[in-house]
């Protein structure tokens, strides 16, 4: 019987070396192994070329909107710098105004991070102080739809200097508003 015990004592020692080791490795399930292999995976297909035009870092927005481009329910609008450079941004067909603008600040941001690093713009004097056109027609009411001003797919908008005139007073009352610090706000 001696010798059936010792038998045995190996096979116990082997089960709990065994799960000792188990516990002490990271599981496979665990939340950063997972992230960690969806990152590699993805970072597999961007370097694809018929991915070319997903970016680095993609939200979920990012590729609903390439999908539905590629299925013909957005629209890829080119971009004209006052430089002479150009950039695409993809968007929905029901797209306003003010989606192209947060599409083309997203966009810039994108590339002036990945050209020097974290570059911070000020959007707010980028707007104030220039517009988009489309056909020699400033782009203004960030309500108003793309397809209202005749924007279509594979269309061409430009950055344009933009003054406000003295009768929509836009800028004066902004100002005012700062000096003031908010106390002579209108309800």
């Amino acid at each position: 019987m001696d010798a059936s015990t010792d038998d045995t004592k190996p096979e116990e020692d082997a089960r709990t070396t065994t799960s000792a080791a188990v516990s002490t490795t990271p599981e496979y399930n665990s939340s950063s192994v997972k992230k960690a292999r969806l990152e590699s995976t993805l970072a597999a297909l961007l370097t694809d070329p018929v991915l070319a035009d997903v970016p680095k870092k993609p939200m979920l927005s990012d590729v609903d909107t390439l999908i539905n481009l590629e299925l013909g329910s957005a629209m890829r609008l080119t971009v004209l710098k006052l430089d002479g450079a150009s950039f695409d941004v993809a968007l929905m067909n029901t797209a306003t105004l003010k989606d192209l603008k947060l599409a083309v600040k997203k966009k810039v941001n994108e590339m002036e991070e990945s050209r020097m690093g974290h570059r911070q713009i000020s959007w707010r004097h980028v707007w104030a102080n220039f517009c988009l056109s489309y056909h020699n027609e400033k782009l203004l009411d960030d309500n108003c739809s793309l397809h209202d001003y005749g924007i279509r797919n594979n269309s061409q908008v430009q950055f344009i200097s933009y003054v406000a005139s003295k009768a929509s007073r836009r800028h004066q009352r902004s100002r005012k508003h700062r000096f003031f610090h908010g106390l002579n706000r209108k309800s």
